[in-house]
């Protein structure tokens, strides 16, 4: 039986490991088309679906032969009028022909990544910048500051706030906190400001929460000792137990960061949904889930592929993120 279990236990960690590649193999294989057309150029190109002249050379030629039939016109006028009628026919027809050239150049559809990559990292930062200091503080008012027939039902109305729909928030949002927003620090109602902040009121109560639970967990007799070597209760939260829960309050971040990183309905009432770099927080513009989610039903052919080699590059920035999070911060643990 203890093998069986060993065995099953085995198979289940296994399991996410093959999950993870078969997801890495798929968007791989369903981008490489534009992985192919683009390469990494993709990256730090701002177009999308943009249509450009990819042929021209044609023009080119026509213009070199007009060019050499001109000197032979002009070496020939002398010589005999009749002949110098029939090279304007000539030369004639080759301008219908140029024009023909100039009418059917080749173009292609054009499809650039950084806008949305520029987009999903900065509503991520803003709501991590607001989310963090206030979760941290709930957290340490629940755990060692708050009684306990307050701390309990304030903690439930946390843990309710996270099973609140993301459609939700983002309803909430643009009827009724984008114009405090706008009224506040100006610019436009759906924004990167704006979104962010309401992404940062969705990731806030998983880090409060998981948070409160890390530091209920440091044992009473580390704080009664700092206590009784004449300790504040800010020098215990400090020194004692945020180094005790560190763990759990790095979870906590690293959980609300994946969120926030693959938000896409609260975000796409939000954020403005234009493919346009912003010049200022306050400018509308677009993140990679909601381009996918707004563009994917009716893409096909390269602009599918592109999509997916969008989903390719968050889905490398998101285990990026936090692996660099995991390894760096816990370092030390063992």
């Amino acid at each position: 039986m203890e093998k069986i279990f060993q065995k099953f236990s085995l198979g289940s960690a296994s399991l996410v490991f093959i999950i993870l590649i078969g997801i890495f193999i798929t968007l791989f294989s369903a981008s490489k088309e534009a992985i192919d057309e683009f390469g990494l150029g993709f990256i730090t190109n701002p177009d999308w679906n943009k249509e450009v002249v990819i042929n021209d050379k044609a023009t080119n030629i026509k213009l070199k032969e007009i060019s050499f039939e001109m000197d032979d016109e002009n070496s020939l006028n002398d010589d005999d009028d009749m002949l110098s009628d029939e090279d304007d026919d000539e030369l004639d027809s080759e301008d219908d022909m140029i024009f023909d050239e100039d009418s059917a150049s080749e173009t292609m559809t054009v499809y650039g990544g950084l806008v949305p990559i520029v987009g999903t990292i900065l509503t991520t930062i803003i709501a991590l910048a607001f989310a963090m200091p206030i979760a941290m503080g709930i957290a340490v008012f629940l755990s060692e500051i708050a009684p306990k027939n307050i701390s309990y039902p304030i903690g439930i109305a946390i843990e309710l706030l996270a099973a609140i729909p993301s459609i939700i928030f983002g309803m909430w949002g643009l009827y009724y906190f984008a114009p405090i927003v706008a009224d506040l620090v100006g610019g436009y109602q759906v924004s990167l400001l704006t979104a962010g902040l309401v992404l940062g009121v969705m990731i806030l109560p998983f880090m409060a929460a998981i948070t409160r639970d890390s530091m209920n967990t440091t044992p009473d007799v580390l704080k009664e000792s700092a206590y009784a070597m004449g300790a504040t209760k800010f020098e215990v939260i400090k020194d004692v137990i945020f180094p005790y829960s560190k763990v759990g309050i790095i979870g906590s971040i690293i959980l609300a960061l994946g969120r926030a990183l693959g938000e896409t309905m609260a975000v796409a009432f939000l954020i403005g949904s234009i493919f346009t770099l912003p010049s200022k927080i306050t400018d509308p513009t677009i993140s990679i889930p909601v381009a996918m989610a707004n563009n994917f039903g009716e893409a096909s052919g390269l602009g599918e592929s592109a999509l997916f080699y969008l989903a390719l590059i968050l889905f490398i920035i998101s285990f990026a993120i936090i692996s660099f999070a995991k390894l760096y911060f816990l370092r030390g643990d063992k």
